[in-house]
């Protein structure tokens, strides 16, 4: 005859077996090397100008670049409004740096960062942005020496110029 104490802790030490293999197998660690990226967008990209620059009131011009799944961007934000405090405005002309990941799904580029200071370090606080950095893009075209993004937050062409090539070399992030 069996105990119910025999059936008790074999049925507790059945689920606890179930428990730890739905435990071990459903959860996958995130790797700490870097991803390979997009090798279209492997390099240095630097924006000119901006169709009709001179008569608009703020516009932005981008510097990306772009290592293995990580994306560095500086953002010259010319403003002849001022809008924000004196101490801050600097004649209407200032730089914002961004540093993140990326992936690229179908035409789409999507960035996970946050706004940081010239450094690298993250911005908590100060003049300008602070905090995420998640701008999304649209690959409207691309060759070996152009990319052409749309934001999709504001539908402007971002026409990029290649002005170094970077070899992937995947690297741990932390």
């Amino acid at each position: 005859m069996i105990s119910i104490k025999n059936i008790s802790s074999k049925t507790y030490l059945l689920a606890l077996a179930i428990g730890m293999f739905f435990f071990f197998t459903a959860c996958k660690f995130n790797s700490d090397m870097q991803g390979e990226g997009a090798s279209f967008l492997q390099g240095e990209w630097i924006q000119d100008s901006i169709p009709g620059q001179g008569q608009m009131l703020q516009y932005t011009l981008a510097e990306f670049k772009f290592t293995c799944d990580s994306v560095y961007a500086t953002m010259h934000v010319n403003n002849k409004v001022q809008t924000i405090p004196d101490s801050c405005y600097k004649n209407g002309a200032w730089t914002e740096h961004a540093k993140g990941i990326y992936v690229l799904r179908g035409d789409s580029i999507i960035v996970d960062g946050i706004y940081t200071k010239e450094n690298g370090k993250q911005k908590i606080s100060g003049c300008y942005l602070s905090g995420q950095y998640i701008p999304r893009f649209k690959v409207v075209y691309h060759s070996a020496d152009s990319v052409v993004l749309e934001s999709r937050f504001d539908q402007r062409p971002i026409v990029l110029r290649k002005t170094k090539d970077i070899t992937c070399i995947p690297k741990k992030r932390y």
